[in-house]
């Protein structure tokens, strides 16, 4: 154990707290404040931590093991919490969330497989924007969720016709923004807006990533093959 190990773990015992902040009263009644507004600060706490292990274990040479078994771990348990209970909060719909999570489970499984087979699949640099876009849904969402009632889903239009430009809350935040006026209605809508659009780039590149992997999978299994030594 060491002190990067330390606030990978630390991350992993965030989660509970996350989930309980978001789906029960407890923040109002201890801290005086929204559950969102909390559930951003703690959202955004864990994930300085996950950027933070992971230079400290450069920089001071404790690149361990357990810190590879863990980080990715904690990474998803982070994120699969938030977007669980987004879906319960009417915030992001099941379909995306079961892309972004069965995704998850394919790859891992993918990577299990491999290193049976001797092959190592790295992290991908699409794989590290699915997280980085699933991480500005979730702070945005929750930003929308803060400031105001929800939008209903696609703001009441019919899916999959997404056309916001049409909706009169979108046209009046965008004037306002013009006007340098933004309202806490104007934050909630922007959020909704960001949010959506995020969580669209995590389901493209969910899939695009899974795909990405198989065919790194895929293209070693052949390189091996043909190599002397498989011979």
């Amino acid at each position: 154990m060491n002190l990067p190990n330390y606030l990978t773990l630390a991350r992993i015992v965030i989660v509970p707290f996350l989930v309980v902040v978001l789906l029960t009263p407890v923040a109002d009644r201890w801290f005086g404040m929204s559950g969102y507004v909390l559930a951003i600060i703690i959202f955004l706490l864990a994930a300085f931590t996950d950027i933070l292990d992971g230079q400290l274990a450069r920089r001071r040479n404790q690149v361990s093991t357990l810190g590879k078994f863990l980080d990715p771990i904690a990474d998803k348990l982070l994120v699969s919490a938030a977007l669980i209970v987004l879906v319960e909060k009417h915030l992001a719909p099941s379909w995306a969330v079961v892309i972004i999570l069965g995704r998850e489970f394919i790859v891992t499984g993918l990577r299990s497989v491999a290193a049976s087979e001797g092959i190592v699949i790295q992290a991908r640099s699409i794989g590290k924007l699915k997280m980085w876009a699933q991480c500005v849904a979730i702070v945005a969402l929750l930003v929308a969720a803060a400031t105001g009632t929800p939008p209903v889903s696609n703001f009441g239009l019919e899916y999959p016709a997404f056309r916001f430009w049409e909706v009169e809350e979108v046209r009046t935040a965008f004037s306002n923004m013009a006007h340098f006026a933004m309202t806490s209605n104007d934050w909630k809508v922007f959020g909704y807006l960001v949010g959506r659009g995020a969580l669209w780039v995590a389901v493209i590149t969910a899939l695009w990533s899974m795909y990405d992997y198989f065919s790194f999978f895929f293209r070693e299994k052949q390189i091996n093959a043909k190599s002397p030594a498989a011979k």
